[in-house]
């Protein structure tokens, strides 16, 4: 059933860019690998390079999983807003046109989840 307010909310969001200190939040997920069941929320300076998030921030979130050793960030298909994306890895967050509060979600071809089970 659709819900419809009886009057616009106006407020200033409690999660602005501004109250991060020069952070910006990015969302980050694995698809078909349901152990982590929502995107990562991680705070990042907008100058940061994408690929030093991939091999030094996504180990802590992920590298638990059995599948992440065997990740091929080659092959890893990205999507941003739920639409296909490629990453420049050497570029920064801002460079790669990232803002605060984006998602971003990898999938990895043939690594589908403890025993393809997508967990």
């Amino acid at each position: 059933m659709a819900v419809a307010a009886i009057t616009q909310y106006e407020f200033a969001p409690l999660d602005s860019v501004e109250k991060f200190h020069g952070n910006q939040l990015l969302y980050i997920g694995w698809e078909d690998h349901l152990l982590f069941c929502a995107p990562f929320a991680l705070p990042f300076p907008p100058a940061m390079r994408f690929g030093d998030i991939v091999t030094g921030v996504l180990p802590g979130c992920f590298g638990y999983h059995p599948d992440f050793a065997r990740i091929d960030w080659a092959k890893a298909e990205w999507f941003k807003s739920g639409k296909p994306w490629q990453p420049d890895f050497g570029k920064s967050l801002a460079e790669n046109g990232l803002g605060h509060k984006d998602v971003i979600r990898f999938r990895t071809p043939g690594l589908n989840g403890i025993a393809g089970s997508s967990s």
